[in-house]
């Protein structure tokens, strides 16, 4: 098995000592020799065929947290029958103990690197020469971008590079309001475009020539745009249940099969592993994943992707945003972050599903979805060929909190909608009496 670590406070020690109990079973291990991305982790577990992988990181959270991951050998997320087996094992005490166990230390990224630059067009990427800056949120995917754009002589400013546990001002998710350095950098240095990654790498954001963010809907929408143009690979495009529903349009023109499941990248890769041919899948929190390279997020990946995808039309980033609102209709997106009691959270989502809710505000509600979360389409203003209004209720799956998400044909109307939707969230907290 394979163990690596990334740049939080204990990752290495939490590594050795999972290395120390997995050795201990007899189990021969390999230890990162360094920080590494959770994707380079994956991808070495499937290039040495390794039994599994073992990623200490708390990927996007606040500082103060630390987690565990489990990649399996096929190179991704362990499916949700594996990760339930090792739960109960866990919960079980199991340390089994056997000889023949050992630690060798790996440096997991050279070959993960190489891999990568095999995957992109970088003769194109050069020649380009747009302008571009990487921030590394003082992640593990420090080094790794500005290294290869400087090989093709691509001009890079890298920000938030260093090794700084406390990820200063910031959590490490590459949303608003944490990427405003690189905002800032982007408009200051000139340059056509920003990346950036969560603190493990296997997440993406961007940024325009003018500092305006591109969140991960609108990565996913330029990527999957420019593979139908210019890869046209096979297989059909998935997408998670909180996630812009522009890509459906662009599947449908081009007559790609658009499938949409639950919040998780795992269950992209139960499609992969059910045999389906997966051109590319991706979620809302960055998580975007081309199987044909690996079945696994790559924030690395996608940001050398987009730069390609940037050469190949030869616009900037914000160029590309905008012939996508203008061909398939204005589609704007936010996310509020509820922290707030379980019992509030339960009292939400039962309100919403109940037959009675039919209204939201001064919305009213068209239709329901509940495959993950609640979901509502909201009769409200399109703006001509712009998004349809949907809000989605859900409660976290890794943190204590209830995430609303909503999409609509402009910023303020989407900014309106997470508002309203706040309020009946509230609305629903459990009264003293009942309490």
């Amino acid at each position: 098995m394979l163990i690596a670590y990334d740049t939080r406070f204990g990752s290495r020690r939490f590594a050795e000592a999972a290395a120390e109990v997995l050795a201990g079973a007899g189990i021969p291990i390999k230890l990162a020799n360094d920080y590494t991305p959770t994707p380079s982790l994956s991808f070495m577990v499937k290039r040495l065929g390794a039994a599994g992988g073992v990623m200490i990181t708390s990927s996007h959270n606040p500082w103060n947290w630390n987690g565990v991951k489990f990649k399996a050998k096929f190179g991704g997320s362990g499916t949700p029958a594996m990760m339930k087996a090792i739960e109960e094992e866990v919960r079980a005490g199991a340390k089994p103990q056997a000889p023949g166990g050992s630690v060798t230390e790996m440096d997991f990224r050279p070959e993960y690197i190489a891999a990568l630059k095999a995957f992109a067009d970088l003769k194109k990427i050069g020649a380009a020469k747009f302008k571009v800056t990487v921030d590394c949120m003082y992640g593990a995917g420090r080094n790794i971008l500005a290294n290869i754009f400087g090989e093709i002589g691509v001009p890079c400013v890298e920000i938030r590079s260093e090794v700084n546990p406390l990820f200063p001002g910031i959590n490490p998710e590459p949303i608003e309001p944490h990427v405003r350095a690189l905002q800032e950098t982007v408009v200051r240095e000139r340059c056509h475009g920003g990346f950036v990654t969560d603190g493990d790498a296997d997440r993406v954001g961007a940024c325009t020539e003018d500092g305006m963010f591109v969140d991960a809907h609108k990565c996913y929408a330029i990527l999957l745009r420019w593979l139908l143009e210019f890869k046209q690979w096979p297989g059909a495009v998935t997408r998670a249940f909180n996630t812009t529903c522009m890509l459906d349009r662009i599947a449908k023109k081009h007559g790609r099969e658009l499938i949409e499941h639950g919040i998780g990248f795992k269950y992209i890769t139960d499609l992969v592993l059910a045999g389906r041919e997966i051109m590319i899948g991706g979620e809302e929190s960055g998580g975007i994943g081309i199987p044909r390279f690996l079945p696994e997020r790559d924030g690395i990946l996608n940001s050398l992707l987009l730069a390609n995808a940037m050469a190949d039309h030869g616009r900037t980033l914000g160029q590309l945003v905008a012939e996508l609102q203008q061909e398939f209709g204005e589609h704007h997106y936010g996310r509020v972050d509820m922290h707030i009691a379980n019992e509030q959270k339960q009292a939400a989502i039962a309100r919403a599903a109940a037959e009675k809710t039919k209204t939201l505000g001064r919305f009213k509600v068209t239709r329901k979805a509940d495959l993950d979360g609640i979901k509502f389409f909201l009769d409200a203003p399109t703006n001509g060929n712009g998004a349809e209004a949907w809000v989605l209720m859900r409660a976290s799956g890794t943190e204590p909190l209830l995430r609303v998400y909503s999409e609509a044909a402009s910023p303020a109307l989407v900014k309106e909608i997470l508002a309203t939707a706040e309020a009946f969230v509230q609305e629903s907290a459990p009264s003293a009496a009942s309490a």
